[in-house]
């Protein structure tokens, strides 16, 4: 009976909890309250009425997929580079020992510390030293340097916890290479590299300012949602938009939890 009086939160820390979620979650929630507004030019509270119009006017605007097909291309792109470079910087920096690797390993993660106008900043520079016309492609690049950091990041947490042991009976027992990273290595490994690549893509899906460096023409949908939010008609559908930007954000993340929950037991821990 005293253990479950001790175990109760007090009243004060329920209604701080209460009110920090409020706090962090409200702003989202009237994403979607704007929505369904009948209003079309401002944002009046509360909501003159509502309707359900804005879904079919986003719907058959060509612009809206434009920008969707965009953002989901560069961060399908974005994703597959940080998953192949991720994992290999993480392999090398978590299974061997040479000088300077903590080193390495912070130059890694710095372009995902840096303030992001820095990063755009910079790389715009470098484009336009190199001569390298803005498009897709520099987009993509862009968001690699952040992404790479995300899936590295997993990966060389679940590396060094992984026992080095299951690699050496594989070899003892005749694996090669090839079979060893197949059926010992990637098991081990899969759901990091899963979860990583989760949260790469669903940061490059909604990422605004090193998108804004180095894009030339395209506008990916977070940049135009921004431009639409300086006309003054038809706001609801950024809205629109933004309610399917925060779903698909948040998707990924519900799915990296799930599968790096147990990640702190990996086969062969502790053995």
């Amino acid at each position: 009976m005293r253990s479950d009086l001790q175990n109760r939160a007090p009243l004060g820390l329920k209604i701080a909890a209460a009110a920090g979620l409020l706090f962090l979650h409200l702003p989202i929630l009237l994403i979607f309250v704007y929505a369904f507004t009948t209003e079309d030019k401002s944002y009046q509270w509360p909501p003159p009425g509502f309707t359900l119009k804005w879904l079919g006017v986003t719907w058959n605007r060509p612009d809206v997929w434009e920008a969707l097909w965009l953002s989901v291309k560069v961060a399908t792109i974005s994703t597959i580079i940080a998953l192949v470079l991720g994992t290999l910087c993480a392999a090398a920096v978590a299974r061997t020992r040479f000088f300077g690797r903590e080193t390495i390993s912070l130059l890694v993660i710095l372009p995902i510390a840096l303030p992001g106008i820095i990063t755009g900043i910079s790389l715009r520079s470098a484009f336009n030293l190199m001569d390298i016309p803005f498009s897709v492609w520099t987009i993509v690049l862009g968001h690699a340097t952040f992404c790479v950091v995300v899936v590295y990041n997993n990966a060389v947490a679940r590396f060094r916890r992984t026992s080095a042991s299951l690699i050496e009976a594989s070899m003892d027992l005749g694996a090669n290479g090839f079979q060893t990273l197949r059926h010992v290595v990637l098991p081990n490994i899969a759901t990091a590299m899963l979860a990583g690549g989760m949260l790469a893509f669903a940061l490059s899906f909604d990422e605004v300012i090193v998108t804004t460096f180095t894009a030339g023409q395209q506008a990916t949908l977070p940049i135009w949602m921004l431009e639409e939010l300086v006309r003054p008609r038809q706001r609801p559908v950024t809205n629109v938009v933004a309610m399917v930007v925060v779903l698909v954000t948040l998707l990924p993340i519900l799915a990296a939890y799930y599968f790096t929950r147990d990640g702190d037991n990996p086969a062969g821990h502790g053995k």
